[in-house]
């Protein structure tokens, strides 16, 4: 629990400005812990030339070596991307599946749904309906859960854009009793999570009967 505060604290030190050196003098962390959790919080050029010494040679270093580490992954990715693409049906079908399996709600025998707070996610499942079983995406519907201190026009208004789908599509919004400020961790919560669900009986039971089989595919040796 300590380190969520912790890194926290050094998050909103970075936004402030603040150079490594800085923020360690204040946080009892290491040079390497900071490295990861600032990773996505690089000082702008005109706040590193205003630093002298060491610590402009810090920030300098460490944004080398993120350019570096940017290069690779791209590298990565451009080689996998060949790799994996294109898709064949069978294999978002498989996929789908599998984000089922993890995000799913798997109690009812009448509705498909998942949640999650990546868009990405939502909108794989909404394609993977279309693709593999012809459901339009207008028959799907959505339910935020959002924290006391959000704005529900606007996280409504973010999410239909993320997912292109309309906003008529979103049901009475479920608002927690505590902020999201008050979270510990923040990182992951920035639109609340959303909830979708698509109302079809005979599907979901077929979805469920086809996750059977992977599970029992996957499952432990007896």
């Amino acid at each position: 629990m300590a380190k969520f505060h912790e890194k926290q604290r050094a998050i909103d030190l970075r936004q402030q400005g603040k150079s490594y050196g800085e923020i360690r003098a204040e946080l009892d962390v290491s040079k390497s812990t900071l490295s990861v959790w600032l990773r996505a919080y690089p000082l702008s050029a005109a706040r590193v030339g205003e630093l002298r010494g060491d610590k402009k040679k810090i920030e300098r270093y460490q944004q080398t070596r993120a350019a570096k580490r940017s290069r690779q992954l791209e590298e990565i990715f451009v080689q996998e991307k060949r790799r994996m693409l294109p898709l064949k049906v069978r294999d978002i079908e498989i996929g789908g599946l599998f984000l089922f399996w993890g995000e799913g709600a798997k109690t009812r025998m009448t509705t498909l749904s998942i949640a999650n707070t990546d868009p990405s996610a939502i909108h794989a499942f909404i394609r993977w309906l279309k693709i593999c079983y012809g459901i339009d995406a207008e028959r799907v519907v959505f339910r935020l859960h959002l924290y006391a201190d959000m704005h529900i026009d606007t996280e409504v208004m973010f999410w239909s854009r993320a997912l292109g789908v309309s906003r008529i599509q979103f049901k009475k919004t479920y608002i927690k009793k505590s902020a999201r400020q008050s979270l510990t961790y923040r990182n992951g919560f920035g639109h609340g999570t959303c909830n979708a669900i698509l109302y079809d009986a005979a599907l979901t039971k077929r979805v469920l009967m086809r996750l059977r089989v992977l599970k029992e595919y996957f499952g432990p040796v007896a």
